[in-house]
């Protein structure tokens, strides 16, 4: 793995940021934070970097003025941008405006891709957002105590059909299942929103009397893309997925092994297992 002198480090949301930062640092690489004011966790700043620049989510071209006056021609994204901010709060610079107008499509995907694509017209590599993070990326098989029951892989088997056919869309990357029946899809509002959701439709069919053919338990269902670039949107779970279904009656979650981060690491497994969730990596 190549490891840049000098790294420029888009920051999104959550956890990821910090860990990439502290991850680079400590491989002696010196880092120039890209902070989203709309987005980044002010901590960042304690954090080790050569310098911290807060830009709001829409100035691509200070961004890039940015990382051209810092030498920066390497860079990485990591942590999320909320989907509802990206196309509703934003405020784009002309430079910006201009990557939206050229858009066929307006979803994560394009929309990332096509930055990506300007930062490399103007100098600046981007690498996978996963690069300082591989020990998180997850192994294949069960990672957690418990193995699925046949219920569950059945649900399992049946969730990642539905799931994959709704990613190759780029709309979202979960689906949650019940009894082999679709309970909610992943859209703009996230991951754990929707598992909320997934939650409330089943206790609301329980109430109603209506969830006879339904069992209560829960399968969530998270995967990659079909051809998931790596630099960008990368599924990520954490201590909150797991305490977020462990609420919603969720009891198991597959995800893809090699594409997706166990972003709190071995946390996750111990979380699940005290909650009596399988985690199954396929």
């Amino acid at each position: 793995m190549s490891n840049p002198q000098k790294l420029g480090l888009i920051a999104g949301n959550g956890n990821m940021p910090l860990l990439l930062l502290d991850a680079a640092v400590a491989r002696g690489t010196e880092v120039v934070v890209a902070a989203i004011k709309e987005e980044t966790f002010p901590e960042i700043e304690k954090r080790g970097a050569k310098s911290v620049h807060w830009l709001s989510l829409g100035e691509l071209g200070k961004l890039i003025e940015t990382f051209h006056r810092e030498g920066v021609s390497t860079a990485v994204m990591a942590g999320q941008v909320k989907h509802k901010q990206i196309f509703s709060s934003i405020r784009p610079d002309w430079k910006l405006a201009k990557v939206l107008m050229s858009l066929g499509t307006r979803n994560t995907d394009s929309l990332i891709g096509a930055v990506a694509k300007v930062l490399e017209e103007e100098g600046i590599h981007l690498i996978n957002s996963t690069t300082y993070l591989e020990p998180l990326l997850a192994k294949a098989g069960v990672l957690t105590r418990r193995a699925p029951t046949d219920e569950e892989r059945a649900d399992i088997a049946y969730g990642r059909k539905v799931a994959q056919g709704l990613a190759q869309f780029d709309i979202g990357q979960t689906v949650v299942v019940a009894a082999s029946a679709c309970v909610a899809v992943e859209a703009m509002e996230g991951t754990d929103a929707t598992i909320v959701r997934a939650g409330e439709i089943m206790r609301s069919l329980h109430e109603e009397g209506d969830a006879s053919t339904f069992a209560r338990k829960l399968t969530v269902v998270k995967v990659a893309k079909p051809n998931q670039d790596m630099r960008f949107d990368v599924p990520i779970v954490g201590v909150k997925t797991i305490e977020v279904m462990r609420a919603a009656g969720a009891t198991c979650l597959t995800i893809d092994a090699g594409k997706c981060l166990l972003l709190d690491g071995d946390k996750v497994t111990v979380a699940a297992d005290h909650a009596g969730i399988t985690i199954v990596s396929e």
